[in-house]
């Protein structure tokens, strides 16, 4: 399930609610970066696609730890 929000500067943002979601928009062709922002309590995962800013939030440390390292490795290495 996604929620699309337009932010401040007009930009299209979606969120993702499961993790598998997250895995499929982040091999598509036209993603162009994952970044990761930890804070206290969660974890945010954005991938920047051609339309779109993806975001998945997690509260649970061991699944994002778990998810940064399954990440597809050769195509975003400056992570």
């Amino acid at each position: 399930m996604e929620i699309q929000i337009v932010g401040f500067y007009g930009f299209k943002l979606k969120q993702i609610r499961e993790i598998k979601d997250f895995l499929l928009t982040a091999r598509r062709k036209d993603a162009r970066s994952v970044k990761i922002k930890r804070s206290k309590d969660v974890v945010k995962f954005k991938v920047r696609c051609s339309k779109y800013l993806y975001t998945l939030c997690v509260f649970d440390s061991e699944k994002a730890d778990k998810l940064k390292l399954s990440r597809p490795q050769t195509r975003y290495p400056d992570l």
